[in-house]
């Protein structure tokens, strides 16, 4: 479902839809059989059926957007932050409005999650929006627009980062957000 559309034969307009959103997921990160110019390209060739050329011209700018244009026939686990690098760089090959981010930097170590925020700072500097599903507090605060908070799937709180960090609210805990000026 795209919206409230349903794809049907007649519903090309809604796969024309569901294309402008990106998604990363670190669990959908990448085809590790693929060197890096192929994983990126793969999707404009496939699902947009881009002509190898142009597909190979976006793929590269990409791969060059993330730090990886040297390295193209690199495999993503020869890479460092690679597989992560290499799939942010396939989901702006299909170049989408907005990019949703599934809790894109957890289980990662400190080195791979400061090469992902990075790129995702970089973003957010382009004028990417994003929709970023997180437990980084300083990043969110760094970045967001808007923040929202969830608990058990209903959102208790939203607003500006300076209100959410600066201000006592009835959702938090005393001194939750204080935590996190410094950052």
């Amino acid at each position: 479902m795209v919206g409230r559309h349903g794809v049907t034969s007649a519903g090309r307009a809604s796969i024309g839809s569901a294309l402008k959103l990106g998604l990363y997921s670190r669990i959908l990160a990448c085809f590790t059989l693929l060197p890096a110019l192929d994983n990126v390209r793969i999707e404009s060739l496939r699902v947009k059926r881009t002509a190898k050329e142009e597909a190979t011209r976006i793929a590269m700018a990409c791969l060059d957007g993330v730090g990886l244009k040297e390295k193209t026939k690199s495999y993503p686990t020869e890479l460092s932050g690679g597989q992560q690098r290499v799939a942010i760089a396939r989901t702006l090959a299909m170049d989408p409005k907005m990019i949703l981010f599934d809790e894109s930097t957890s289980a990662l170590d400190p080195e791979l999650i400061g090469e992902v925020l990075t790129v995702m700072i970089d973003l957010a500097k382009a004028g990417m929006t994003m929709l970023v599903v997180t437990h980084g507090m300083g990043f969110a605060r760094s970045v967001a627009g808007k923040i929202i908070f969830t608990e058990l799937g209903v959102i208790v709180e939203q607003g500006g980062p300076e209100r959410l960090f600066t201000c006592q609210n009835a959702y938090a805990p005393p001194n939750f957000y204080g935590r996190f000026t410094g950052l």
